[in-house]
């Protein structure tokens, strides 16, 4: 799976992507993540991407040329790596405060995606056309402002990556497939604070069926 990120910002991803689990799919080969700084396709020697909004009002606004221009570029330079007669699926999503929020759901649906291509903005937002004639669809991680849709990428490109095969080694380790439950290790019991604390029994006792059903009760299955 290809994940192409345009930004004004791409070096804000270089250690993120490059470290645990991302550095593994990367080498084997189960994932590329792809940065694009969308001032090399700015129009002018300048490199400008952005410029006041009409109208009037505070800040600035990502204009829609370079932004064309970048998907444009992406999605051609994809093609020419495919092989002819396999027809790939990509999905452009712009990140956005009017979005739809993102949930698992969602995760599980763009992972069934070759590519996923991220705008991402800044300032004031970007102009309006690139959201109704560009991007496939908004989406937003959740009832809050941040500076940039970069945070978002990262969200939304690890809650996809996890879904795909090899990608946490075990298909087991997804919190959809075993649940997701109160989780114990090493000391078997510790004082802090003057409270002693211990492991619950049930989960030395070797008895996996009680384990399963301790697990079940206590956080279960989504």
């Amino acid at each position: 799976m290809r994940f192409d990120i345009i930004t004004i910002f791409p070096r804000i991803f270089d250690s993120y992507f490059n470290e645990s689990l991302f550095k593994r799919a990367k080498k084997n080969k189960l994932l590329e993540v792809k940065t694009h700084d969308l001032r090399d396709f700015a129009s002018d020697k300048h490199r400008k991407v952005d410029d006041s909004p009409y109208g009037g009002g505070p800040g600035m606004v990502l204009k829609i040329e370079p932004i064309a221009k970048a998907v444009s570029s992406i999605l051609r330079n994809y093609k020419l790596q495919i092989i002819k007669k396999i027809k790939k699926k990509t999905r452009v999503i712009l990140f956005s405060t009017r979005g739809k929020k993102f949930d698992e759901k969602t995760a599980q649906r763009l992972a069934k995606y070759d590519q996923l291509i991220f705008i991402c903005g800044r300032y004031e937002g970007v102009d309006e056309r690139v959201a109704k004639y560009i991007a496939d669809e908004e989406i937003s991680i959740g009832d809050f402002t941040l500076s940039g849709g970069e945070l978002p990428a990262m969200v939304v490109i690890e809650a996809v990556a996890r879904k795909l095969k090899g990608f946490l080694g075990k298909h087991e380790s997804l919190e959809e497939v075993k649940g997701s439950y109160p989780v114990y290790t090493r000391p078997e019991s510790l004082t802090i604070k003057g409270k002693h604390l211990r492991v619950p029994e049930v989960l030395l006792n070797g008895n996996h069926k009680e384990i399963d059903t301790w697990r079940r009760r206590s956080g279960g299955k989504r």
